[in-house]
């Protein structure tokens, strides 16, 4: 079985930060089948995926500090401003955490970790309504 289906996560404004999308997802997802695997994939440049601590919500700060730091804003070498400061520092964080996941299928569940969770990656200020691409392979 291979199963393609688009999700969207609307926002009225998706601030920039990390934001745990786990049930978000699981609830849009169809049945999955007993195994295989599930890959998440945004079909943005300014954005990512990630999967990492989903229990205390400082992880997503301290994560959202981090990268800021690794790839400031508004720095004079950077020749990519047209769309906004904060756009080139997208990219490049995108880069460093991936568009993509892929996750175990076991039993008709994610095999995720105790304390894993789906992270969404907004790297734009102000960066709107984001859509994936699901596709799940299995059994």
């Amino acid at each position: 079985m291979v199963f393609y289906s688009l999700i969207r996560i609307f926002a009225p404004v998706m601030v920039q930060q990390f934001h745990l999308v786990t049930s978000e997802i699981v609830s849009k997802l169809p049945k999955l089948p007993k195994t295989g695997i599930v890959n998440i994939f945004t079909k943005h440049t300014s954005c990512g995926l990630s999967i990492n601590e989903n229990c205390d919500p400082d992880v997503r700060v301290d994560m959202e500090t981090i990268f800021n730091r690794l790839v400031p804003e508004n720095r004079p070498e950077y020749e990519h401003t047209l769309e906004g400061a904060d756009d080139m520092p997208a990219h490049a964080k995108s880069t460093l955490s991936g568009v993509s996941i892929t996750i175990p299928i076991t039993e008709g569940r994610l095999n995720l970790g105790t304390w894993q969770g789906i992270y969404f990656c907004e790297y734009r200020n102000y960066g709107g309504s984001r859509e994936f691409v699901v596709t799940i392979i299995g059994e």
